[in-house]
């Protein structure tokens, strides 16, 4: 946090100061030193300034100037200690140095291009799972951990991938303002060592803003390998960077580059120097002019290098104002910046962006020409004869559905044993806990409501974990890229951008991040374009449903109709972003332009993390959400528990009881004499009007499995005649008449409407309303086997496969999660596309399954 956050009354403690020159001189000598603890002492009448208190006088400072240095509070400095050390530490020869002293913080930035293993590397230093992706986007946001190395606290943040920080695409923006604005200590450039020039693209920029960097020379095996040969430190020396050859994905080099961190932050190491890329006679006299007046109006404050702004301005940046939001002669620099613009492109006959590109891009061959001599690139050769096939114009998009096909396959198969031994589990549980509890509205809590209910939506937990593992096996060996670049001109017909494609594979595992992803598209236009479409991709929360009914009614072709599924939502999406381009969105798109990285094999273990990852985010809702909706539904379905009819049902199913228990009475002339010898006249007259009863049910010739047969269909009746009335039943049939088109009964109109925060509640639902069938602890038989009970389709089947079908589509198309609904107002900026996603994808919902029952109800008669 910095100093202008800290509350008035608390006191913090000084990590750094921030700034240029003679301002944080001046701060230094006022004794806002690192270390230092200042206590805020109160704010002016206005807020600003504030009165802080350090080396035992009072100062006052504005919170611009506040703003520049960087502080603890007490309670984190206490934390130093029981952070975790660096997780791959070579072992010194002793235990770690003691934290000398709160100041000794160093954050650190982690920047590079998508693919170059900046995330492997964050993952791997401090201990996080964050999911490590071979494709641009996995990172959209910055990832923040801590640990302990050599008496310093590290402060490591991962920021999203990208190219460059030129402020185009919103990952961009944001790397770049994370930089200029929170001004960490040390930012680590993490290149890809096989692609140099690409990669060191990002290191020229950095190199212009002034930064204090160290190069990660990360996947060096690769370029090793390849025999390629690198003067590391001669290429160290001409860019004025430390570089450190690592390997992040095993934790090679990891020690030493962190030890390198420590050295350039202490100011000790040889290889650091700050050098001027040079772009020309004619762009440096550009350069001059601007930088003269922008230190002119120079802000005190300012932590942005004016060379950096001058070229940024050059290059037509197009967020200005945010480079010169702190100068006071804005418009008159601007006014300079489209001059000298003009100058030049009359003079060099060229756009101004391209040239300095240009020059960027020649300084970076001029500098690998003497330090580097390329090798064999096995990787790159093993690629192209993967991509032979896997990429081939007519070989790629069946390939593409074979692996999406063969992973379904292996969900259903593999996860079928597991699932079993949850269910027979869940059964087992519930049979307990009926015969050890006083029966009561608790035991029905817990039994009908929490173990039935949640154990449902538990069961399908081995087949979401299959699924992703395949599909996170498939993001990280880099094929998803590819499966973006077979499908763009299929995408590119509907009007998508072909990178939007990313996002929408990655709604598969959760609607929420792949809105997120969106952001990872240029064009604003694009990006809403895209959320409106996502929640047509099926997530994992849909994923128990497709199960359930698949395995109940389509058992012969499950993994060809969860593929179907998959498939259908994906033409929906395409399907309606043509629509969307006709009507809302009359723009030109922008260009594709998409990283086809090499494959890699995942190591088992990151695999495994991104499985687990969304499998734990799973099991999350079921210990949230979920079970709250189940005691819910549970209590809606229960309530009220009294009324005339369930009475004369309680009556009826009394008195069969007692039939059965006299029937069972055992009668014979020796029982009798025993009777009449042991007791009084009373017992005897009790004992002759048993064996009266029993005489009377005999002639009747009523056996006891006739009437367990009677009991249990009253039961049957008693429970459905109680959930119709319940209050779930009531809030069930009010709506019916508008789901009734759709072949769906008032159970499947609650679960529905239940599924509005998340859709594995449709499973948690259903596992509640239908337990009138307790020969089996299978959820789809007890569906399969619900009948109605009354109407003109009594005793016909509630679902039925074409029943199945419709629900299933409308399950595919309807209404998003309420997180879902909430990202779209988040990412799109405004809440209104969130309330038109709600209300087109239901109505679409409906108009498809209606198409669907009632044309395949035609058909069938």
């Amino acid at each position: 946090m910095r100093l202008s956050e800290a509350l008035t009354g608390q006191t913090v403690i000084i990590t750094k100061v921030i700034g240029h020159g003679s301002f944080r001189k001046r701060l230094n000598e006022m004794g806002f030193i690192k270390g230092k603890p200042v206590f805020v002492v109160k704010n002016a009448p206005l807020k600003d300034p504030v009165e802080y208190r350090v080396l035992g006088y009072n100062i006052s400072l504005r919170r611009s100037e506040a703003s520049m240095i960087g502080v603890v509070t007490e309670e984190e400095a206490k934390t130093f200690e029981t952070l975790p050390p660096l997780r791959v530490e070579a072992d010194r020869g002793g235990a770690h140095q003691k934290i000398r002293n709160t100041g000794n913080v160093i954050t650190i930035a982690l920047v590079g291009n998508p693919n170059c293993g900046k995330t492997s590397l964050f993952n791997l230093a401090s201990g996080s799972k964050e999911h490590v992706g071979n494709y641009s986007g996995v990172t959209v946001d910055a990832k923040k951990a801590s640990f302990r190395y050599k008496g310093y606290v590290i402060n490591l943040i991962d920021l999203p991938g990208t190219y460059s920080i030129t402020a185009y695409t919103p990952e961009e923006k944001y790397v770049r303002k994370f930089i200029l604005e929170e001004a960490p200590d040390i930012i680590i450039n993490v290149v890809d060592s096989s692609n140099l020039e690409r990669n060191l693209y990002l290191t020229t920029q950095l190199i212009d803003m002034n930064k204090n960097v160290i190069l990660a020379l990360n996947m060096y095996d690769e370029l090793e390998k390849s025999g390629a040969q690198l003067k590391k430190d001669f290429l160290s020396k001409m860019l004025g960077i430390p570089m450190v050859p690592t390997v992040s994905i095993h934790g090679r080099g990891l020690p030493e580059l962190f030890d390198r961190v420590i050295d350039v932050y202490e100011g000790v190491d040889p290889f650091v120097r700050h050098i001027h890329i040079n772009y020309g006679e004619e762009i440096e006299a550009s350069v001059a002019r601007l930088r003269i007046m922008l230190r002119q109006h120079r802000p005190v404050t300012d932590t942005v290098s004016s060379r950096y702004t001058a070229l940024r301005l050059l290059e037509k940046d197009p967020e200005p104002d945010y480079l010169l939001r702190n100068y006071t002669e804005v418009e008159n620099i601007k006014l300079v910046a489209a001059e000298e613009i003009q100058r030049l492109e009359k003079l060099l006959v060229e756009d101004t962006t391209s040239l300095i590109t240009g020059y960027r891009y020649g300084f970076i061959s001029g500098a690998l020409k003497e330090t580097f001599k390329s090798g064999k690139n096995q990787s790159s050769i093993t690629t192209d004869h993967i991509d032979t096939f896997l990429t081939h114009k007519y070989l790629g998009i069946p390939s593409f559905l074979l692996f999406l096909f063969l992973s379904f396959y292996c969900t259903f198969e593999l996860g079928a044993y597991p699932t079993d031994w949850i269910n027979n589990g869940v059964h087992l549980l519930s049979v307990f806990m009926q015969s050890h509890m006083q029966e009561g509205m608790f035991r029905d809590l817990l039994v009908d409501g929490i173990i039935n209910g949640v154990g449902s939506v538990l069961a399908f937990v081995p087949n979401i974990l299959i699924l992703f593992f395949f599909i996170s096996f498939m993001e990280d060996t880099g094929y998803m890229a590819r499966a973006a670049f077979i499908m763009d001109k299929i995408m590119h017909g509907f009007g998508l951008h072909g990178r939007s494609f990313i996002p929408m594979v990655m709604g598969f595992g959760c609607n929420v991040p792949a809105i997120m992803a969106t952001r990872t598209l240029r064009n604003k236009k694009d990006r809403i374009l895209t959320m409106l479409i996502i929640p047509f991709m099926s997530c994992s929360a849909r994923l128990p449903v497709y199960l359930l009914l698949i395995s109940a009614f389509f058992p012969s072709h499950r993994a060809l109709f969860l593929t179907g599924l998959y498939l259908l939502g994906i033409f929906i999406a395409v399907l309606m972003a043509q629509v969307f381009n006709k009507t809302l969105f009359r723009t030109k798109e922008s260009p594709f332009v998409m990283e086809l990285p090499p494959y890699r094999m995942p190591t088992l273990k990151n695999t495994l993390i991104h499985m687990w990852d969304k499998a734990k985010q799973y099991l999350k809702k079921i210990g949230g959400v979920i079970l709250l909706a189940v005691v819910i539904v549970w209590a809606l379905g229960y309530f009220p528990t009294h009324s005339v009819v369930l009475d004369h049902f309680d009556q009826q199913i009394t008195q069969l009881k007692t039939q059965k228990a006299i029937l069972s009475y055992p009668v014979n002339a020796k029982q009798g004499r025993s009777i009449a010898g042991n007791g009084n006249v009373a017992k005897e007259s009790s004992s002759q009007s048993t064996v009266n009863a029993t005489n009377n049910l005999q002639k009747q010739n009523l056996s006891q499995v006739q009437i367990d047969e009677k009991i249990d269909q009253l039961t049957g009746k008693r429970q459905s005649e109680r959930l119709q009335n319940s209050y779930l039943g009531q809030i069930g049939r009010f709506v019916q008449p508008v789901m009734r088109p759709l072949g769906f009964d008032w159970k499947m109109t609650v679960c529905l409407l239940a599924a509005l925060p998340a859709k594995e509640i449709i499973v948690s639902t259903m596992g509640v309303l239908y337990q009138s069938d307790k020969d089996t602890n299978s959820l789809g038989v007890r569906i399969k086997r619900d009948v109605y009970q009354s109407g003109p389709k009594v005793g016909q089947p509630v679902f039925t496969p074409l029943v199945a079908f419709s629900f299933l589509i409308f399950v595919l198309i309807y209404f998003p999660c309420i997180g879902v609904i909430m990202s779209i107002a988040r990412e799109s900026g405004s809440v209104w596309w969130a309330v038109f996603v709600i209300f087109y994808t239901t109505a679409l919902a409906w108009i498809a399954s209606l198409a669907v029952y009632q044309i395949g109800s035609f058909l069938i008669h």
